[in-house]
């Protein structure tokens, strides 16, 4: 027999697992002596609207049998050593879940990734936060796995209608996340525990006979009668397929470039920048949890999420919070020299005593009238700009220029800044000396706002830390809503956050997925 109950209940019943069990056996009318009653937590999220915390629990009683697998699907991955080849480029979670999907349809994927594995790539972060160096092609952006692998492995998604949430989430659960990601409302893996996720997934495409080729740039397309038969690598090798999956994320300016250079249809598309917000989690916990010490053993490291319309010359523009990072930390995520670009990470247990989140503000064309000269890279030049500047003020290294919360409202320089997850160290700033009055304006807006919703989050005890400007990508390869093959070139499939069409791990998955099953119905021969 099995029962599902909708429960209610306090945080130590909801995490201790043993009061947990007793918890739900009395509330099914189940005795707790009965040897043959298994409990577990199928849905769980938090609910801290009120001055008692609560934890919302779907709860699932098995008695007398076994319970039923959480993880409802295995995939068959069969080989595709001789079968019929499409590249992928970019080995981030478009890209390695296109080519997982493509040879669950029996055709060969050849990814193309600039970076490095995920171990090799660990080298390469440490130098950008000890010794200030960028490699342009293996950073927090570049490298297996993407973005998301070194800066968080979040994976909520609004996405709802993009497609199968659950099935990525079980494919991550079989290569070897944990259970938790299919009941937590926000499911969350970890930096620390994401990296070997993305191994698995590149094992399990390599034994089926995918190719996975690392440090292999693509510098330019092998075009031919407004076809895109492949493309040609920085060693000048020509690889050829039957259609090409550009999901090369937000930060491959050069494939921007290269686009335009080429006069393949691009648009230039709003986003949004700002700054990264870094509090004590224990403050984030005290507002949030109603508390007035500390959250307890039970309860994990609070998140906020806000948002707030502002108007500057007459014009409304978002200012919002962006990938909140509980119990995290602040990394550099510069893709190249002569740049400064923050982004935030959280390890699994979110145990840091930081809080971090980026706070950003909507950037639309209009605001740029200065750029326009630069076409469809408008957005991108100035996103570049900023990044310079930003550069430029934290001393020309990684160090990033910062600015305490109410010295920032009240446009003083800071005698003195907090201590910081950041590790390249700061450097105490007039954030207005890079962000334009347009930004910082709605942002002094907001965060007085903010101050009124959340009591104590507007304090000289919170530090900006800028700049975050890789919110999304800059730039959209457009495609049609049907076929999602681009408009002008036959063949090329843009793909994931870099082409505008994702947000995130799951949206971009999600993305990969149904771009190689378009690319496979139109062109390759099954």
């Amino acid at each position: 027999m099995k029962k599902t109950l909708n429960l209610q209940l306090d945080p130590v019943e909801a995490y201790d697992q043993d009061v947990f069990k007793q918890v739900v056996l009395q509330k099914a009318g189940i005795s707790s002596d009965s040897a043959h009653a298994y409990v577990r937590q199928n849905r769980r999220s938090i609910d801290a609207r009120g001055r008692r915390v609560k934890v919302n629990v779907e709860a699932e009683v098995f008695l007398n049998e076994d319970p039923s697998p959480r993880v409802e699907h295995e995939y068959d991955y069969k080989s595709v050593t001789n079968s019929d080849p499409i590249i992928i480029v970019g080995a981030g979670p478009a890209g390695l879940f296109a080519g997982l999907r493509a040879i669950e349809l029996g055709v060969k994927p050849i990814i193309l990734e600039r970076g490095k594995d995920v171990r090799a790539r660990r080298r390469d972060l440490a130098a950008i936060n000890k010794a200030h160096l960028v490699n342009p092609d293996s950073n927090y952006c570049f490298g297996e796995g993407g973005a998301g692998t070194y800066s968080d492995g979040k994976l909520y998604t609004r996405s709802k209608k993009r497609g199968d949430i659950r099935r990525i989430l079980e494919i991550l659960v079989n290569h070897g996340a944990t259970e938790e990601i299919l009941v937590d409302a926000h499911p969350h893996i970890g930096t620390n525990k994401l990296p070997q996720v993305v191994t698995r997934l590149r094992e399990t495409i390599l034994n089926a006979g995918g190719e996975i080729h690392f440090e292999t740039r693509v510098e330019d397309f092998i075009i031919q009668k407004g076809e895109l038969k492949g493309v040609i690598t920085q060693n000048g090798e020509k690889v050829e397929g039957f259609g090409v999956i550009l999901a090369t994320g937000h930060s491959a300016r050069d494939i921007f470039n290269l686009l335009h250079k080429r006069e393949i249809l691009i648009e230039a598309k709003p986003f949004a920048l700002g700054v990264r917000i870094e509090h004590a989690q224990n403050l984030i916990d005290r507002i949030q949890y109603h508390c007035e010490v500390d959250r307890g053993p039970y309860l994990p490291a609070s998140s906020y999420s806000l948002v707030q319309q502002t108007y500057f010359k007459g014009k409304q523009r978002g200012v919002f919070s962006f990938c909140m990072c509980p119990g995290g930390f602040i990394v550099p995520a510069a893709t190249a020299p002569g740049e400064l670009v923050v982004n935030g990470m959280s390890p699994s247990r979110r145990d840091s005593k930081f809080a971090n989140s980026g706070m950003v503000v909507a950037v639309e064309l209009e605001d740029l009238p200065e750029y326009r000269k630069f076409g469809p890279l408008s957005a991108m030049h100035f996103q570049a700009d900023i990044e310079k500047k930003a550069w430029e003020l934290g001393g020309k290294t990684q160090a990033a220029p910062a600015q305490r919360m109410m010295d920032f409202v009240q446009r003083k320089v800071s005698n003195r800044l907090l201590d910081t997850s950041y590790q390249p160290g700061l450097n105490s700033v007039e954030m207005r000396e890079f962000l334009p009055d347009f930004i910082s304006n709605r942002m002094v807006d907001a965060f007085q706002a903010f101050g009124k919703k959340m009591k104590g989050y507007l304090t000289n005890d919170a530090q900006l830390i800028g700049v975050e400007s890789r919110t999304s990508s800059p730039v959209r390869i457009p495609r049609d809503r049907d076929s999602f093959e681009h408009p002008q070139l036959k063949r090329l499939f843009p793909c994931g956050e870099g082409a505008g069409y994702a947000g995130g791990i799951v949206s971009a998955a999600m993305d990969g997925e149904r771009c190689a099953e378009k690319l496979i119905a139109a062109y390759v021969r099954l």
